[in-house]
């Protein structure tokens, strides 16, 4: 029985290959993907938010009136005490560049050092901090998920210097009793090092307690936090996924 068995099995495979004779067969012609051009900075599908012709004209503070933060040339910068910062426009799943430095004077330490966030849809923050040589708990140095995800490595340049961020984040999908039907994802590259894998969100980014998902809208705005301390941002642009 056993033989015969093994004489099937062979015989399957022996027609499994006859069968497929044409290399037509396994090949897919539809859909086509989109043509993305990448012959410049930006790809040209992309949202731009920030570059030096647009200014903050498509950031507004939580109140909707104009950003209160500073803008300078090519970059603008946090201003301590005017409050977060917010898109105009809402996004789901995006892929994020985003470059931000923290200033060059050294003041503070830990978590007061050069700290800001990048809230995606508002609620999940990858944290922003000059984490050269500074120490302070790993689930809150720069690229940290806060609270839920120690990064990678630490890939942080010196204070002064700019810092790279580019983000995939798959926005969380909720049933129709409110029940979370999959979890926020995201991946992590600073400067270039990854530091985030595909992590699975615990819930939207809670300081003191333990992180809870609520149901929440499909798309809402991308946020920058105002956490006291001089941080600047540049060439800011999104591709919706």
């Amino acid at each position: 029985m056993k033989q015969f068995s093994i004489i099937l099995l062979f015989v399957g495979i022996s027609l499994s290959l006859v069968a497929q004779t044409k290399p037509e067969e396994t090949e897919i012609w539809e859909p086509v993907p989109p043509v993305v051009n990448t012959a410049g900075d930006i790809p040209s599908d992309a949202i731009v938010l920030f570059s030096e012709s647009t200014g903050l004209k498509n950031w507004e503070n939580s109140e909707g009136e104009p950003a209160g933060w500073t803008v300078s040339g090519d970059h603008f910068t946090v201003k301590p005490g005017a409050g977060t910062i917010q898109t105009k426009q809402n996004f789901g799943s995006i892929q994020l560049h985003i470059e931000w430095r923290s200033p060059e004077e050294i003041v503070g330490e830990g978590p007061g050092r050069g700290n800001s966030g990048i809230f995606l849809m508002g609620k999940y923050e990858v944290q922003v901090l000059d984490s050269y040589n500074n120490r302070t708990y790993s689930n809150g140095q720069a690229a940290s998920i806060y609270k839920q995800y120690i990064p990678l490595a630490n890939a942080t340049r010196p204070p002064g210097e700019w810092q790279v961020y580019d983000i995939v984040f798959i926005a969380p999908e909720f049933n129709s009793d409110g029940s979370v039907a999959s979890p926020a994802r995201v991946t992590v590259f600073h400067n270039g090092v990854l530091a985030q894998y595909d992590v699975a969100l615990k819930g939207p980014t809670v300081y003191i307690g333990k992180p809870e998902y609520e149901a929440h809208e499909g798309k809402l705005p991308l946020v920058l936090q105002d956490h006291g301390n001089p941080v600047s941002f540049r060439n800011i642009w999104v591709r919706e996924l």
